[in-house]
């Protein structure tokens, strides 16, 4: 019996990523294309299990969740789980700089705890372009049952994915970047995969299958919404219905009405909304483009339809308006300041989120990151970061760490952006592991920006127009900013976020339009415990995947080999191992 205990604690022990203690949630993946007609045009998009857009992940905090990718696409793969902090795991993250991709045919498994998160999240594939043609879905985080949650519980929870699509493929897509073409306007917005509602016949076409979200009268929803798009901002609304935001990437929110709400590619948004309504008639649900020309971009527009169960016909009319001026910036801006981080609130643990005073912490390091318009280096069309368009690494950074293999990346990210000319490296910041990390993020292009940094909630403190100088720093917000993981950067303006650096690993920090992304607009902050353990940063996992300088390590992998079969072993050896623990104790 003894030696029995040894091997199951050997077991837990080796099974890093997760706690044994904490429930396991299982999903099976089969990444495939398939054929699909969003806009009426039949095109190859991404499917998961033959679905498109993939299913919802839905689980609960502290939960330890195991996803088996099968990748039956023609190139490599990888998922992101945006906003998901992967808590001393950045082997999990599923980006280029942490990751070697899965190659086609083979299964890969990703395997981590949702560590004291809770909120509205999205996955995408993050390699090749791939997001523009699918591939992505929602991630909800449940908070635990003991819990208090700031607003009665919904009658149901419904997710909505938003987002830009074009007719063309990401390959397409991907080749006219290549080629230093501009992507042009999108062809339309998707609501959940689906085109338009046809409420005006010369903008929509027959035939477009749309969304339609069924409610019940007098009940209320919560709304999980996400703009999982290339590159353009939406504006959402829904006809007659006001939405009371109420959480944002795992924050909950001061509670605000807003008749429409601009949500920029990459963030996530909960509302709260009451079927208060006649039912004469359906509702319309809207997400249309902003910061646009809108006479050229009306026919760029998602249009889904709430129907009440009791409902008497079909919508009908005019779409319900959006904000009066879609280059209205100040409007938008002004909107995003207002929403507030409810700081009497628990999060994921009962401590209040108000505990945590950030503006009294006093910053270590500071990183202004400016955007430009693309430019030429070496003849080719590329984004940059503060004068720097980043190269993926062959070789992923901490696993580059792990093996001692040099030359794969430079510790010399600029704090300011460089005078001379732009130029291609894999530049990365070196964080220090405790830190306080304040980033100005400068965009001096004519277009919206969001950016992302995995591995953490940053809080968002202030936002304006001009050039970000230190005296900038006198209009912070230093109480109650919302803490979120995407944060908008309006064009001619900046945006400023503190990140306490307390979750080692390799962590990206990039633009979330992905064209501009996939041209170089990101870098990495490296933040590694001089003094290493596993207790703060947890060690590459046993099935890490090898590459670069390091791909004679990886040994092969079985084609006839079965995910289903993978993921329904770890599901049995899960529940023995439980049931033998509950035997010995």
């Amino acid at each position: 019996m003894d030696v029995l205990k040894i091997l199951l604690l050997m077991f837990f022990v080796n099974s890093r990523f997760c706690s044994a203690a904490d429930p396991y949630s299982f999903y099976n993946f089969e990444v495939s294309y398939i054929t699909a007609s969003p806009l009426g045009v039949p095109q190859q998009v991404i499917a998961i299990n033959g679905k498109f857009p993939g299913p919802t992940i839905n689980v609960t905090t502290n939960e330890n969740l195991v996803v088996n990718v099968r990748n039956k696409l023609d190139e490599g793969l990888l998922l992101h789980w945006s906003g998901i902090q992967q808590r001393r795991v950045s082997w999990q993250d599923g980006l280029a700089g942490t990751n070697c991709p899965i190659p086609p045919k083979w299964n890969w498994t990703y395997e981590f705890q949702v560590k004291d998160q809770i909120g509205s999240f999205f996955y995408f594939p993050s390699l090749h372009f791939q997001r523009a043609s699918g591939g992505f879905g929602s991630f909800v985080v449940n908070p635990r049952s003991v819990i208090p949650v700031p607003f009665s519980t919904p009658h149901g929870d419904i997710t909505i994915t938003i987002g830009d699509w074009y007719t063309r493929n990401h390959t397409a897509l991907r080749k006219a970047l290549d080629d230093g073409k501009d992507l042009g306007m999108p062809d339309g917005v998707l609501i959940n995969g689906k085109g338009p509602y046809q409420y005006n016949k010369t903008l929509v076409p027959d035939g477009i299958d749309f969304e339609t979200i069924t409610v019940h009268p007098g009940r209320t929803y919560r709304l999980r919404v996400s703009n999982v798009g290339i590159s353009t901002s939406l504006n959402f609304r829904i006809q007659g219905h006001n939405l009371v935001l109420a959480e944002s990437e795992g924050s909950y929110t001061v509670q605000q009405n807003y008749t429409s709400l601009d949500i920029h590619v990459g963030q996530s948004y909960s509302f709260l909304v009451t079927m208060d309504q006649n039912a004469s008639s359906d509702y319309y649900i809207v997400a249309s483009a902003r910061i646009v020309n809108e006479t050229i971009w009306r026919r760029v527009t998602g249009v889904g339809i709430l129907h009440y169960t009791n409902s008497k016909g079909k919508a009908t009319g005019h779409l319900p308006p959006g904000p009066q001026d879609e280059f209205d910036k100040t409007f938008s801006m002004n909107q995003a300041r207002s929403i507030r981080w409810n700081v009497s609130a628990s999060g994921a643990r009962p401590n209040p989120q108000g505990s945590f005073k950030y503006g009294s912490i006093n910053v270590t390091e500071v990183y202004v990151l400016r955007n430009m318009p693309p430019v030429k280096i070496n003849g080719k069309r590329r984004t940059t970061l503060s004068g720097i368009s980043f190269v993926n690494p062959s070789t992923p950074i901490r696993l580059a760490d792990k093996h001692k293999v040099k030359g794969v990346y430079k510790l010399d990210f600029p704090k300011r952006p460089l005078t001379g000319p732009p130029r291609r490296e894999t530049s990365i910041i070196n964080g220090t592991y405790r830190g306080f990390m304040e980033v100005i993020l400068q965009n001096n292009d004519t277009k919206m920006q969001s950016y992302h940094m995995s591995g953490y909630a940053f809080f968002a403190v202030g936002m304006d127009y001009g050039e970000w100088t230190e005296n900038s720093r006198g209009t912070y917000n230093k109480w109650d900013g919302i803490a979120r993981s995407t944060i908008q950067v309006y064009p001619g303006a900046w945006s400023a976020i503190l990140i306490s650096l307390d979750n080692p690993g390799a962590w990206n920090l990039r633009t979330e339009n992905l064209d501009s992304w996939y041209l170089g607009q990101e870098t990495y902050v490296r933040v590694v415990n001089p003094d290493e353990n596993n207790k703060t940063e947890f060690g590459a996992p046993a099935n890490v995947l090898y590459c670069g300088a390091l791909s004679k390590l990886q040994k092969p992998q079985k084609i006839s080999s079965s995910a289903t079969r993978s993921i329904e072993f770890t599901k049995v050896s899960m529940v023995v191992m439980a049931l033998v623990m509950m035997l010995l104790l």
